[in-house]
């Protein structure tokens, strides 16, 4: 529905019609801004040029810090290059962990009996405590599953059916699509596309 929506609003900016409105007068043209962090799962003719201009942001350690507290610093300097997402999959999985506890104690096979039409109380969970060794752990964790995914060559498949997959396979090709995308590493490559974790800092 979006898509759709989406796609008609662009071939169509100044016939914008609500449901059940036919309204011949024209509407101003306004500009539609979006943000995401993969573009690639949208329709296609959507985000072609000049339909669409995209602009892509690669976060500074300053921009990830900012939105942490004091104690993230070691946190976002121990996996430079990562982004937000990866910093909010860490503090999810304190909330993984605890539902995986209530699902040990329970068994599998309950969970249905205790979710669904059940006149038990709903099952309530504590904030986890996240400590900045837990924190770590977990980001430690996260890295190996990327790990995982590069190793059985995902990521490349990926890449190639994504909307710049071209653009993206010359660059792995002609090996300039990782690197430090940080401007405050040593090491700083403007033309890396993605970061490989390999900033150095003086």
């Amino acid at each position: 529905m979006v898509n759709a929506t989406l796609m008609n609003i662009a071939d169509n900016p100044t016939s914008v019609q609500l449901p059940g409105m036919y309204n011949k007068q024209e509407n101003p043209r306004v500009r539609i801004i979006v943000t995401g962090t993969d573009f690639s799962t949208l329709y296609v003719p959507l985000i072609r040029d000049r339909r669409m201009e995209k602009f892509y942001w690669a976060p500074r350690r300053e921009d990830r810090i900012g939105v942490c507290t004091e104690d993230i610093v070691k946190l976002v300097d121990t996996f430079p290059g990562q982004s937000f997402d990866f910093f909010g999959a860490i503090r999810a999985r304190g909330y993984d962990d605890e539902v995986m506890q209530w699902i040990s104690c329970i068994g599998v096979e309950n969970i249905g009996k205790k979710l669904i039409n059940s006149r038990e109380k709903l099952p309530g969970f504590e904030q986890p405590k996240m400590t900045l060794s837990k924190l770590l752990e977990y980001g430690n964790m996260l890295v190996q599953g990327q790990e995982n995914v590069k190793r059985v060559q995902l990521s490349d498949k990926y890449l190639k059916e994504a909307a710049l997959g071209d653009a993206n396979e010359d660059a792995i090709k002609n090996g300039t699509f990782y690197g430090c995308t940080d401007p405050n590493a040593a090491n700083y490559d403007p033309t890396a596309r993605s970061d490989d974790g390999s900033c150095v800092y003086n």
